[in-house]
């Protein structure tokens, strides 16, 4: 897992040829951007999770301090507010030595005060990474192409890739594997929802999706999550039947149903969800080890408190997962950190 081919053209006056050695994949991962897990393969995907759990275990069980980060900082540019993705980010930065910049609207103002392409190219001389928690999936697309420094989708309108990492963390601790488990979605078609579709085969995972009529995810992703279970010989379901999504499942996993920026669509979405809100009826269908997830802030309309603060709820230890997965996300695209335990059964 941990290498990779690269090959070199090696050239002289009497011969072309092609040299091929072994390296760490940690450096087809260095100075990428991360704006979907589409783009990363099943293995990339595994190791980043496997540093995330490296860093958890090192620093958290063992106290030991890692300054990886010493000497670097990063660009945190929030056109929405959070919780988790902002306190994830500063202290995990802060705890491996580097610094964190937090830039809100009225800090930097995207497109208006500056054109992102100006903005992308300044901070590629000020910092050495950017976060940008975004409405527009199309601006973070413009800074990745302008800047010369890795950019990670904090959060946009088509997909939120920090947050499954934190998943699947969460998954592999709690299952001690991720291959063939099943997770239900039962909710809105949202860019969560598209990240785990643009993720969930290349693990192994199963994807059993409900959502209402209209509310189903983009017919792109559903294109290429059909592809992509094809391809590694997962399971993908369709449907707008809560309880069917539920039926065998390990997981089930919720989301908002009113995001930041559809306040007005409030009453619509709450009318249109109605029987959508997971309890343990729903989890009654569910596999018998079943868990939840719910990536928060959580409406009691989206799930039940018997559920949600029962001992099947893993969404405390999916919180905090969110530091760790953005620590080992940040170093894996960085430097060429080598994880120094085992490496995690997927």
């Amino acid at each position: 897992l941990n290498k990779v081919l690269k090959c070199t053209e090696v050239l002289s006056p009497f011969l072309s040829v092609r040299v091929c050695v072994r390296v760490s994949a940690s450096f087809a991962l260095k100075g990428r951007s991360c704006l979907t897990l589409r783009d990363f393969s099943s293995e990339e995907i595994k190791r980043l999770l496997w540093v995330s759990g490296d860093l958890k275990h090192r620093i958290k069980q063992e106290n030991q301090y890692l300054p990886l980060l010493q000497g670097k900082s990063i660009a945190m540019i929030f056109e929405k507010r959070s919780t988790r993705t902002r306190m994830s980010t500063e202290t995990g930065f802060a705890l491996l030595g580097g610094h964190p910049c937090f830039l809100t609207s009225q800090d930097i103002h995207l497109g208006v005060n500056e054109s992102s392409r100006d903005t992308a190219r300044v901070l590629s001389g000020l910092c050495d990474i950017v976060l940008a928690r975004v409405y527009s999936h199309s601006t973070l697309e413009e800074l990745s192409k302008e800047a010369s420094i890795p950019i990670i989708n904090g959060l946009s309108d088509l997909y939120h890739p920090i947050q499954i990492l934190a998943d699947y963390l969460t998954l592999q601790e709690h299952f001690g594997s991720l291959s063939g488990l099943t997770v239900a979605w039962i909710g809105d078609g949202n860019n969560v929802l598209h990240s785990f579709m643009m993720s969930a085969a290349k693990l192994g995972i199963h994807l059993r999706i409900a959502t209402p009529k209209g509310y189903e995810p983009e017919k792109s992703v559903i294109q290429e999550a059909r592809r992509l279970s094809d391809e590694h010989g997962t399971q993908l379901l369709l449907t707008s039947d809560p309880m069917e999504a539920a039926h065998g499942s390990n997981v089930l996993v919720t989301d908002t149903w009113v995001s930041m920026g559809q306040e007005e669509e409030k009453k619509k979405r709450l009318d249109d969800f109605k029987g959508y809100q997971i309890t343990m009826q729903t989890g009654s269908v569910a596999r018998p080890d079943w868990t939840f997830l719910h990536c928060l802030p959580r409406k009691q309309e989206e799930v039940d408190d018997q559920v949600f603060y029962s001992s099947r709820s893993l969404v405390f230890p999916e919180a905090e997962n969110r530091k760790w997965t953005i620590m080992g996300l940040v170093v894996s695209l960085l430097t060429d950190y080598t994880p120094q335990i085992p490496m995690m059964k997927f």
